[in-house]
């Protein structure tokens, strides 16, 4: 047995073992999907935009406000790779222990859709940063169901019923939390978890980094699983280098074979 699949025999028997289970998801699971990567190798926006701006600004709440059609330009290409891809088989892996056990949560960075796509129940799962579907206008609050459409027209789209500029349920920088979400994801930290998993992510925010270090400190046990070593490595009681799409799945059949 090679020292990978020892680690992944080990994530086996842990989620085996415990009753309550977050993962904690970012761009690195929906990478395997086909989907750019904001920063790190593969990512789509390393440096600046053509417009010689960091993304966070193009990417931003004041942004749409100011320039809808800058904003839109790079909300349209994410949107338009989310549009041609699909959940692939560690989204799925995911769905299929939250259908084997029902204290098992998502928390999610990315805004692709793919954990509902995959069968992951809604009430189990917090999107932090919100979702690209559907879009609404920012006028009348009228809602517009043909994003996919609306992505190939003239940007930025705009409201069928006042001309106002239409934008998606998604947290851009500079923006709050969804208020919703943050309640969510605070109720379940109060009830604590047996087991975290950070799964395509860097935790570089306050708040997807927490709830690792409170299962840490209250005796839980906690994963990275990532082809790269992160700073986060340090931070976790096992790492199994790896992508999700294929270290999930492996992980799960130990479960079935104990």
């Amino acid at each position: 047995m090679t020292r990978d699949d020892s680690r992944i025999r080990q994530l086996g028997q842990a989620l085996e073992a415990a009753e309550r289970i977050l993962f904690i998801t970012g761009a690195g699971l929906s990478a395997d999907s086909g989907l750019p990567t904001y920063r790190g190798l593969g990512g789509l926006y390393n440096g600046t935009t053509a417009e010689g701006l960091p993304i966070e600004a193009a990417l931003s709440g004041p942004m749409l406000q100011r320039d809808p059609a800058l904003c839109w330009k790079y909300l349209a290409e994410i949107g338009r790779a989310c549009h041609g891809a699909t959940p692939n088989a560690g989204h799925r892996a995911i769905a299929e222990l939250q259908a084997r056990k029902p204290g098992c949560w998502v928390l999610t960075q990315n805004i692709d859709g793919f954990h509902r796509a995959a069968g992951s129940p809604a009430e189990r799962l917090i999107e932090i940063h919100g979702q690209l579907a559907p879009l609404y206008c920012q006028a009348c609050g009228r809602e517009a169901a043909d994003a996919e459409r609306r992505l190939a027209g003239p940007l930025p789209p705009r409201c069928d019923a006042c001309a106002g500029v239409l934008r998606p349920p998604v947290v851009l920088f500079e923006e709050m939390l969804p208020v919703e979400a943050v309640e969510r994801l605070r109720r379940q930290q109060a009830i604590g978890f047996d087991l975290v998993l950070a799964v395509g992510t860097s935790a570089s925010f306050g708040y997807i980094l927490e709830p690792l270090l409170r299962c840490r400190t209250a005796g839980g046990f906690t994963v990275e699983i990532n082809p790269a070593t992160t700073e986060l490595a340090a931070w976790v009681d096992l790492h199994v280098p790896g992508r999700a799409l294929d270290v999930l799945p492996q992980a799960i059949g130990h479960i079935s074979e104990q």
